[in-house]
Protein backbone atom coordinates (compact mmCIF):
# COMPACT_ATOMS: atom_id res chain seq x y z
CA UNK A 1 0.00 0.00 0.00
CA UNK A 2 2.87 2.20 0.51
CA UNK A 3 4.33 2.04 -2.10
CA UNK A 4 1.04 2.43 -4.63
CA UNK A 5 0.73 5.71 -2.58
CA UNK A 6 4.05 6.86 -3.40
CA UNK A 7 3.54 6.02 -7.11
CA UNK A 8 0.15 7.81 -6.87
CA UNK A 9 1.84 10.83 -5.18
CA UNK A 10 4.68 10.93 -7.84
CA UNK A 11 2.26 10.38 -10.66
CA UNK A 12 -0.12 13.40 -9.13
CA UNK A 13 3.35 15.53 -9.14
CA UNK A 14 3.74 14.67 -12.64
CA UNK A 15 1.12 15.89 -13.91
CA UNK A 16 1.30 18.95 -11.78
CA UNK A 17 4.33 20.11 -13.42
CA UNK A 18 4.23 18.72 -16.25
CA UNK A 19 1.61 20.95 -17.61
CA UNK A 20 4.31 23.67 -17.81
CA UNK A 21 7.57 22.35 -17.19
CA UNK A 22 7.69 19.05 -18.98
CA UNK A 23 8.05 19.30 -22.96
CA UNK A 24 5.04 17.07 -24.13
CA UNK A 25 3.38 16.31 -27.45
CA UNK A 26 0.98 18.42 -29.05
CA UNK A 27 -2.00 17.71 -31.06
CA UNK A 28 -3.14 20.30 -33.68
CA UNK A 29 -5.02 21.09 -36.67
CA UNK A 30 -4.40 23.46 -39.25
CA UNK A 31 -6.64 24.82 -41.49
CA UNK A 32 -5.09 26.18 -44.49
CA UNK A 33 -6.12 28.71 -46.84
CA UNK A 34 -5.96 28.60 -51.05
CA UNK A 35 -3.43 31.68 -50.94
CA UNK A 36 -0.86 32.12 -48.11
CA UNK A 37 1.14 29.84 -45.52
CA UNK A 38 0.06 29.28 -41.55
CA UNK A 39 3.02 28.82 -39.08
CA UNK A 40 3.38 26.99 -35.69
CA UNK A 41 6.39 27.77 -33.46
CA UNK A 42 7.30 26.17 -30.23
CA UNK A 43 10.54 27.42 -27.72
CA UNK A 44 12.54 24.58 -27.30
CA UNK A 45 15.99 24.25 -25.28
CA UNK A 46 19.07 22.91 -26.87
CA UNK A 47 19.73 19.02 -27.38
CA UNK A 48 16.18 18.62 -27.00
CA UNK A 49 14.99 15.77 -29.44
CA UNK A 50 11.86 17.02 -31.65
CA UNK A 51 9.53 14.20 -33.41
CA UNK A 52 6.80 15.51 -35.79
CA UNK A 53 4.04 13.53 -37.96
CA UNK A 54 1.76 15.24 -40.23
CA UNK A 55 -0.95 14.31 -42.59
CA UNK A 56 -3.11 16.52 -44.92
CA UNK A 57 -7.15 15.93 -44.43
CA UNK A 58 -9.51 17.28 -47.37
CA UNK A 59 -12.93 17.20 -47.50
CA UNK A 60 -13.22 17.63 -51.09
CA UNK A 61 -12.45 14.20 -52.32
CA UNK A 62 -13.46 15.74 -56.24
CA UNK A 63 -9.14 16.87 -56.44
CA UNK A 64 -5.89 16.06 -54.48
CA UNK A 65 -4.83 18.75 -52.63
CA UNK A 66 -1.38 18.51 -51.95
CA UNK A 67 0.80 21.08 -49.46
CA UNK A 68 4.39 22.17 -49.00
CA UNK A 69 6.32 21.55 -45.55
CA UNK A 70 9.33 23.89 -44.56
CA UNK A 71 10.57 23.61 -40.91
CA UNK A 72 13.64 26.13 -39.64
CA UNK A 73 15.72 26.91 -36.48
CA UNK A 74 15.86 30.24 -34.70
CA UNK A 75 18.99 31.02 -36.98
CA UNK A 76 16.86 30.26 -40.03
CA UNK A 77 18.76 27.16 -40.87
CA UNK A 78 16.45 24.62 -42.73
CA UNK A 79 15.87 21.61 -40.87
CA UNK A 80 13.22 19.86 -43.13
CA UNK A 81 11.51 21.00 -46.57
CA UNK A 82 9.02 18.91 -48.66
CA UNK A 83 6.55 20.00 -51.25
CA UNK A 84 4.00 18.23 -53.16
CA UNK A 85 3.41 15.53 -50.46
CA UNK A 86 0.22 14.97 -48.32
CA UNK A 87 1.87 13.21 -45.37
CA UNK A 88 5.31 12.85 -44.08
CA UNK A 89 7.18 13.32 -40.60
CA UNK A 90 10.67 14.94 -39.41
CA UNK A 91 12.64 14.84 -36.35
CA UNK A 92 15.78 16.07 -35.17
CA UNK A 93 17.64 17.68 -32.45
CA UNK A 94 17.54 21.21 -31.44
CA UNK A 95 20.94 22.94 -31.66
CA UNK A 96 20.47 26.23 -30.29
CA UNK A 97 17.65 27.87 -27.98
CA UNK A 98 14.89 29.33 -29.54
CA UNK A 99 11.27 29.70 -31.71
CA UNK A 100 11.52 26.50 -34.13
CA UNK A 101 9.04 27.50 -36.91
CA UNK A 102 7.07 24.64 -39.07
CA UNK A 103 5.25 26.55 -42.02
CA UNK A 104 2.35 24.94 -44.68
CA UNK A 105 1.01 26.25 -47.22
CA UNK A 106 -1.18 24.92 -50.20
CA UNK A 107 0.62 24.01 -53.25
CA UNK A 108 -0.13 26.29 -56.14
CA UNK A 109 -0.68 23.97 -58.87
CA UNK A 110 -3.02 22.07 -57.29
CA UNK A 111 -5.31 24.42 -55.71
CA UNK A 112 -8.74 24.23 -57.32
CA UNK A 113 -10.80 23.35 -54.04
CA UNK A 114 -11.20 24.93 -50.69
CA UNK A 115 -9.24 24.91 -47.23
CA UNK A 116 -8.13 21.73 -45.85
CA UNK A 117 -6.86 20.97 -42.79
CA UNK A 118 -3.71 19.38 -41.35
CA UNK A 119 -3.00 16.87 -39.03
CA UNK A 120 0.60 18.26 -36.50
CA UNK A 121 1.67 15.65 -33.93
CA UNK A 122 4.54 17.31 -32.56
CA UNK A 123 6.28 15.47 -29.45
CA UNK A 124 9.34 17.33 -27.18
CA UNK A 125 11.35 15.43 -25.19
CA UNK A 126 10.35 13.42 -22.55
CA UNK A 127 7.10 12.84 -25.17
CA UNK A 128 9.28 11.69 -27.95
CA UNK A 129 11.10 9.27 -26.50
CA UNK A 130 10.32 5.77 -28.03
CA UNK A 131 9.59 4.20 -24.63
CA UNK A 132 8.14 0.78 -26.01
CA UNK A 133 11.70 0.12 -27.45
CA UNK A 134 12.84 1.15 -24.19
CA UNK A 135 10.74 -1.33 -22.21
CA UNK A 136 11.74 -4.14 -25.29
CA UNK A 137 15.35 -3.45 -24.58
CA UNK A 138 16.08 -3.12 -20.88
CA UNK A 139 13.62 -5.50 -20.26
CA UNK A 140 10.84 -3.66 -18.08
CA UNK A 141 7.22 -3.11 -17.89
CA UNK A 142 4.69 -2.29 -15.12
CA UNK A 143 5.46 -0.23 -12.56
CA UNK A 144 9.31 -0.32 -13.44
CA UNK A 145 8.54 1.66 -16.82
CA UNK A 146 6.35 3.93 -15.29
CA UNK A 147 9.37 5.23 -12.70
CA UNK A 148 11.55 5.38 -15.68
CA UNK A 149 9.17 7.68 -17.27
CA UNK A 150 8.55 9.91 -14.19
CA UNK A 151 12.68 9.91 -13.50
CA UNK A 152 12.74 11.40 -17.20
CA UNK A 153 10.06 13.35 -16.58
CA UNK A 154 11.70 14.59 -13.74
CA UNK A 155 15.34 15.13 -15.29
CA UNK A 156 13.62 17.32 -17.79
CA UNK A 157 11.58 19.30 -14.88
CA UNK A 158 15.11 19.85 -13.71
CA UNK A 159 16.38 21.04 -17.15
CA UNK A 160 13.97 23.54 -17.50
CA UNK A 161 14.47 24.67 -14.09
CA UNK A 162 17.98 25.22 -14.86
CA UNK A 163 17.16 26.97 -18.14
CA UNK A 164 14.28 29.31 -16.47
CA UNK A 165 16.69 29.99 -13.70
CA UNK A 166 19.64 30.99 -16.55
CA UNK A 167 16.94 32.96 -18.95
CA UNK A 168 16.18 34.80 -14.88
CA UNK A 169 19.08 35.62 -14.22
CA UNK A 170 20.39 36.97 -17.94
CA UNK A 171 16.95 39.55 -17.82
CA UNK A 172 18.03 40.63 -14.16
CA UNK A 173 21.58 41.40 -15.67
CA UNK A 174 19.99 43.34 -18.63
CA UNK A 175 17.29 45.00 -16.28
CA UNK A 176 20.63 45.78 -13.94
CA UNK A 177 22.25 47.62 -16.96
CA UNK A 178 19.38 49.25 -18.05
CA UNK A 179 18.54 50.82 -14.93
CA UNK A 180 22.33 51.77 -14.71
CA UNK A 181 21.89 53.83 -17.82
CA UNK A 182 19.21 55.30 -17.24
CA UNK A 183 20.45 56.96 -14.10
CA UNK A 184 23.74 58.32 -15.68
CA UNK A 185 21.64 59.60 -18.61
CA UNK A 186 19.52 61.06 -15.73
CA UNK A 187 22.44 62.63 -14.01
CA UNK A 188 23.94 63.92 -17.36
CA UNK A 189 20.38 65.56 -18.19
CA UNK A 190 20.68 67.44 -14.76
CA UNK A 191 24.24 68.23 -15.06
CA UNK A 192 23.40 69.88 -18.80
CA UNK A 193 20.53 71.80 -17.40
CA UNK A 194 22.00 73.06 -14.79
CA UNK A 195 25.39 74.09 -16.55
CA UNK A 196 22.95 76.00 -19.38
CA UNK A 197 21.44 77.80 -16.37
CA UNK A 198 24.71 78.72 -15.04
CA UNK A 199 25.63 80.30 -18.44
CA UNK A 200 22.06 81.94 -19.02
CA UNK A 201 22.50 83.51 -15.28
CA UNK A 202 25.85 84.79 -16.24
CA UNK A 203 25.29 86.04 -19.70
CA UNK A 204 22.47 88.27 -18.63
CA UNK A 205 24.26 89.70 -15.77
CA UNK A 206 26.94 90.77 -18.22
CA UNK A 207 24.26 91.72 -20.47
CA UNK A 208 22.86 94.12 -17.98
CA UNK A 209 26.36 95.18 -16.75
CA UNK A 210 26.88 96.71 -19.82
CA UNK A 211 23.59 97.80 -20.18
CA UNK A 212 24.50 99.41 -16.85
CA UNK A 213 21.65 98.54 -15.52
CA UNK A 214 23.27 96.90 -12.53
Amino acid sequence: MEIRAMLTLLFLSFCFFSTNLVPSALAIWLTLPVTGTKCVSEEIQSNVVVLADYVLVSDDHSHNPTIGVKVTSPNGNNLHHKENTTHGSFAFTTQETGNYLACFWMDGQKQGGGEVNVNLDWKIGVAAKDWDSVAKKEKIEGVELELRKLEGAVEAIHENLLYLKGREAEMRIVSEKTNARVAWFSIMSLGVCIGVSALQLWYLKRFFQKKKLL
